[in-house]
């Protein structure tokens, strides 16, 4: 993936991971960054302060396939074939197991809006033969998250779903990349306590340290993108004895009071 010149879309980027992103794409070289978000004003601001020739910010709800077919047409339209779409919007609902409403917003945005764009673009850039496509999942998604089983579970979702696309797409041309970070210092962990097992898995990254790694692992053409290296090798003791993780992940529980 060539950021130089790319027409590249941004979701969830009027702040955090999603703003760095559209940043550093600026910085790159691409000739569009489409910063969308369903705060619409945020992100014309971020896009306002982007230095690209062609910079756009859209309000969009992810989680509404229409409103994502529109913001597809719109940017083909207006500014040429998509390079790069970012899946990046993102929610933290839910303690423990949370309630219903949780569930169902957390599988909207973390599932169903990454489909709606697959359905939209992806048979655009197989006719073409080329695009990439970006989902942002998260470390919770390869391994787990102790502290809301909506967010782990359905991040698992974005990752078998990254996996799918690959499968289906991938030799048409189709790139599929998936993020996966450990803590990032975002507004989701602003508010997060001392119990919390996203603090005690390590330090935070920045924002623009998790858009470097995605710049990396895109000219490196890596499906799985991982700005915290470690976890490569928590998912692979995970995999090779799954009930001493289980047990390790208990003991990690109970030392933060769960």
């Amino acid at each position: 993936m060539n950021l130089q010149g790319a027409v590249t879309v941004v979701t969830g980027g009027a702040r955090g991971i999603g703003r760095a992103l559209a940043e550093r794409f600026a910085a790159e070289g691409a000739r569009a960054v489409v910063v969308a978000d369903l705060d619409r004003e945020g992100a014309e601001r971020v896009a306002a302060g982007l230095g690209c020739p062609s910079p756009l910010g859209a309000g969009l709800d992810v989680t509404d396939p229409a409103a994502v077919a529109r913001l597809v047409d719109r940017v083909e339209d207006e500014l040429g074939p998509v390079d790069l779409w970012c899946s990046n919007a993102g929610v933290a609902l839910g303690h423990d197991l949370g309630d219903d409403g949780d569930w169902e917003r957390s599988f909207a945005v973390h599932v169903l809006a990454h489909v709606h764009v697959a359905r939209a673009l992806a048979p655009r850039m197989a006719a073409r033969g080329r695009g990439h496509l970006l989902l942002t999942a998260s470390a919770a998604g390869l391994l787990a998250s102790m502290d809301s089983a909506p967010y782990s579970v359905t991040k698992h979702g974005t990752v078998a779903l990254a996996e799918w696309l690959a499968i289906r797409w991938g030799d048409a041309g189709v790139g599929v990349s998936c993020l996966c970070p450990q803590g990032v210092r975002t507004a989701m962990t602003e508010g997060l306590g001392a119990g919390s097992s996203v603090l005690a898995a390590g330090p935070l990254l920045e924002p623009e340290a998790v858009a470097g790694a995605v710049v990396r692992g895109l000219a490196e053409g890596r499906f799985l993108i991982l700005p915290h290296p470690e976890v490569a090798e928590f998912e692979r003791r995970r995999a090779a004895d799954r009930d001493r993780w289980l047990a390790g992940m208990r003991r990690a529980r109970a030392r933060l009071g769960g």
